[in-house]
Order: structure tokens, then sequence, then C-alpha cells
């Protein structure tokens, strides 16, 4: 099936509803991305400010989806490979046009019911926040030219929490939402452990983790969007699992 692809969300269902696909596709094309070329000058500025306020910060590699369609069988995207940089300042734009940004949320859930979140430390770009242990898609998730969601979920779950999603039993296909044109995937994977269980094996891991990025972890009971300074793309991905009749089984 060949899917048109476009720069905006046209034909997509509305902002922050939840919706299921069976697979995502994401090409990686070479070269440079057109957002990067044409706003080099000010990225560099924004980089200039952002490391004055954040010396921790790493202007490391990552990708930003260029084109994106929505079919019958999932998602498909064109995208390439950009630093840190052009990422921050493209998010920090007000309708954040030129580029598309998805990621991967490796929903934990724990035996007894609560969903396991951490909380970043206050060195790195979102300090503070509470959102599912994940991470930009970078180049070692791109797979023959394609990004794989399976990789890059394992990669930061393990990096971060030290928890394998190997132990866990993964849902089908992967849930979606969009919001001002960040896409957010999501899997759910659920262990045959207590969330008091996992938080603990979090906070060992924490203790010897090379990249200390985050600063703990929290058992989620209920879609209050006050109960924790979440992340934006948190919150439909909450109200999905404990809205009323809606927590999957």
């Amino acid at each position: 099936m060949t899917v048109e692809l476009s720069e905006d969300f046209s034909g997509w269902p509305p902002e922050k509803a939840v919706f299921h696909v069976d697979r995502v596709k994401m090409r990686i094309l070479p070269g440079e991305h057109p957002l990067h070329l044409a706003e080099r000058e000010a990225i560099a500025e924004n980089w200039r400010e952002e490391i004055a306020a954040n010396p921790a910060l790493f202007d490391g590699r990552m990708i930003l989806q260029r084109r994106i369609g929505l079919g019958r069988d999932g998602i498909f995207s064109e995208g390439h490979v950009i630093p840190f940089s052009t990422f921050l300042w493209w998010r920090k734009q007000p309708e954040r046009q030129g580029g598309l940004h998805i990621y991967a949320y490796p929903v934990l859930e724990s035996r007894d019911g609560a969903l396991v979140a951490i909380r970043m430390g206050e060195h790195t770009a979102n300090a503070g926040m509470v959102y599912f242990a994940c991470g930009s898609f970078e180049p070692e998730d791109v797979v023959d030219g394609h990004c794989d969601p399976e990789r890059n979920m394992r990669r930061e779950v393990l990096e971060e929490t030290g928890i394998d999603l190997h132990d866990a039993t993964a849902g089908e296909g992967y849930y979606v939402a969009h919001y001002r044109r960040a896409v957010t995937l999501f899997r759910l994977f659920r262990f045959e452990l207590t969330a008091e269980e996992m938080i603990a094996r979090i906070e060992r891991h924490m203790l010897v983790a090379e990249d200390k990025e985050i600063a703990g972890a929290v058992a989620i009971r209920s879609a209050d969007h006050a109960a924790y300074p979440y992340n934006v793309g948190m919150l439909p991905v909450l109200d999905w699992y404990f809205g009323e009749g809606q927590k999957p089984r």
C-alpha cells in the first residue's frame, strides 16, 4: 500500500486522541535535514544560550522527521539525523514548522496495576519532569535504513532503569497520540513485579549507572494530571490507561 507523506497531520485523528496502529516504518534519508540547513545560525545562537544555562548538555545526534503519513496498516515517515541542538531550537518555536518529532514510550505496568515512570535529573534538558523511561531515536536505533522502535525502547529502558523489556509481556502493535507536531508511540509492557519491586530495582541501578540522568522513579495509580510534573506527552497515555472502560487487559 502506498501512503502519501506530508509535512502536516491532515486526515489524522484530533490532537491528543489515542488510536492503534499495527506497524510503524520510519525511513532515514541521507544528507542534512532542510530545517537544520535553513536555521543553522539561529540554532547555533540558541545552543550557546542553552549551554550557558546548563553546561551539562551534550550535542549528540538524534532523528527528526521531515514528512509523515497515516495509512490503514500503520504510520510511515521520512527523517534525517540532526544535532540535538537543532531539536532544542525546533521545540521552542511556537508553530514547530519544518520538522516532526516521533518518540517511543514503553509503558511499564507492574503486577499490582501501577505504571512505573522516572523523574529526570536537574542537569538534563527535561529537568524535574516525570515520564516513562525513553529517549529520541538515535543513529544506533537505525537498522537497514529505518528506525527500530523496539530497539530504541529496550535500549533506553535498560540504560536508564536497569530493567529489561525482554522480561515483560508486550502488547500488540502501537498506540499513538500526537500534539504540537510530536508523535508519541506507546506500547504496554507488563511485568510480574510489583511497583515497589520495580522502583527498588531502578534505585539500585541508579547507584551504578554511568549516565545519571534520572533522579528517581514513581508509581502512577491514577490519571490525575496534577499528581506529578508530567511531560505533556504523558497525559493522553494516562487518560487512555486509567480512563473508564479503557484500561487494557
